[in-house]
């Protein structure tokens, strides 16, 4: 098998990761989990993907699909297509599986997988982290990784319009 279908192998089905997952716990492993758009993977992203990872033995990332991130973030985004995201992602040696996701929350998704953590980024109140009631239910944590200062993807996508602009 080539690289390309290794990478293209770890994007999983809601199924396939809830019996992973099974797989996982019975062997101690700790699982991860996080979700977001992913639009235009900066260094910001691979800070709080890699922090995100440490914290346990196997991670999970929920992708929003396109038509989600329309409604998220408006109708000049995404900027990459849900594959593409999803790829960039799945190419990520520390990232173990990969999750496709059209509803405007993960909550039904973390439902069903119900990780030991839930991982979101510095912007969030614990308050107002989807599915964290979830996850404290069932004994998990919510954590909240801070930014990586100076990097997002709104200030890329301003910076690609004035470039393009001039």
């Amino acid at each position: 098998m080539d690289s390309f279908q290794k990478i293209k192998n770890k994007i999983k089905s809601l199924d396939e990761i809830v019996t992973l997952k099974k797989q996982w716990k019975s062997n101690g492993k700790k699982v991860v989990f996080t979700n977001g758009c992913f639009d235009l993977i900066h260094l910001g992203h691979l800070d709080y993907l890699t922090k995100a990872s440490d914290l346990g033995d196997k991670f999970i990332i929920a992708v929003n699909s396109d038509s989600s991130v329309k409604l998220l973030k408006g109708k000049g985004r995404p900027i990459k297509d849900e594959f593409t995201r999803m790829m960039l992602l799945a190419s990520l040696e520390f990232v173990d599986t990969i999750l496709l996701f059209n509803e405007e929350t993960p909550y039904e998704i973390l439902s069903k997988i119900i990780p030991d953590i839930l991982i979101k980024g510095g912007d969030y109140n614990e308050n107002d982290i989807v599915g964290a009631d979830i996850i404290k239910r069932n004994g998990g944590k919510v954590i909240i990784l801070p930014f990586l200062e100076g990097y997002s993807t709104s200030k890329l996508e301003q910076k690609i319009i004035k470039n393009n602009c001039k």
